[in-house]
C-alpha cells in the first residue's frame, strides 16, 4: 500500500519528497505508506490496547469539551485489538491535516520493520530521522515519550491543541471528513 502524497499540504509535500530523494541518496529506500488519514482511521489505531475505562473516560471527556464528532469516531468504530501504536485521538494526530506521513524501510523488496538491523552499516529509520532533522521536520523516531520510527511531521507541536480548541478541532473535522 502506498499514500497518496497528492493529499499532503503543500508545505509538507515537496518536503517529504526531498527526505525520500535524500534518503535514497545514502543507499536507504523509505516509501510512505500513509498519508491523509482519515479520523475514523485514528480511532481505530487509538482505540488499539485500549481499556473499556480508558475508552469511555476519553469519549466523556471529548464530549464535555464540545467534542462531539472526535468522541463519535471513537465509538463508531467498535473494539479494535492490537498493540500500542497512536496516543492520539482522531483530530490530535497531524495526519488528519496531511501534514505526516509513516513510511517503512524497504530492504531487498521486503519491508524491514527493525529500527536496530543494519545494511551496509545503515539503519533506515535512523537514516530518515536524521535526514529529517535536516530538513526541519520533526521525525517521530526522536520523540522521548512514545518514540514513532516510521513517522515524520511537518510540525514540532504534538498536536493542534495548542492553535485550536477540541471543539474547534472536532467542527474542522467534521466539514473536513463527515460526508
Amino acid at each position: 500500500m502506498a499514500a497518496d502524497l497528492t493529499l499532503l499540504v503543500p508545505a509538507f509535500r515537496p518536503r517529504l519528497e526531498t527526505l525520500l530523494a535524500n534518503c535514497r541518496a545514502r543507499g536507504v529506500e523509505m516509501r510512505p505508506y500513509m498519508g491523509l488519514r482519515t479520523p475514523l482511521e485514528q480511532a481505530r489505531l487509538w482505540r488499539q490496547s485500549r481499556s473499556r475505562e480508558q475508552i469511555d473516560a476519553k469519549v466523556a471527556q471529548l464530549r464535555a469539551a464540545g467534542a462531539t464528532y472526535l468522541a463519535d469516531c471513537i465509538v463508531n468504530v467498535g473494539p479494535q485489538n492490537g498493540d500500542p501504536v497512536t496516543n492520539a485521538v482522531p483530530g490530535l494526530s497531524w495526519h488528519q491535516w496531511g501534514e505526516a506521513a509513516d513510511c517503512f524501510w524497504v530492504v531487498k523488496g521486503s519491508a524491514e520493520w527493525s529500527t536496530k538491523r543494519l545494511v551496509n552499516g545503515l539503519n533506515g529509520y535512523r537514516v530518515m530521522a536524521e535526514e529529517a532533522k535536516r530538513l526541519g521536520l520533526d521525525p517521530g523516531g526522536l520523540w522521548r515519550k512514545f518514540p514513532d520510527w516510521p513517522h515524520v511531521q511537518l510540525r514540532p507541536e504534538p498536536s493542534p491543541l495548542g492553535r485550536m480548541s477540541l471543539k474547534d478541532i472536532s467542527e474542522e473535522m467534521k466539514r473536513r471528513f463527515k460526508r
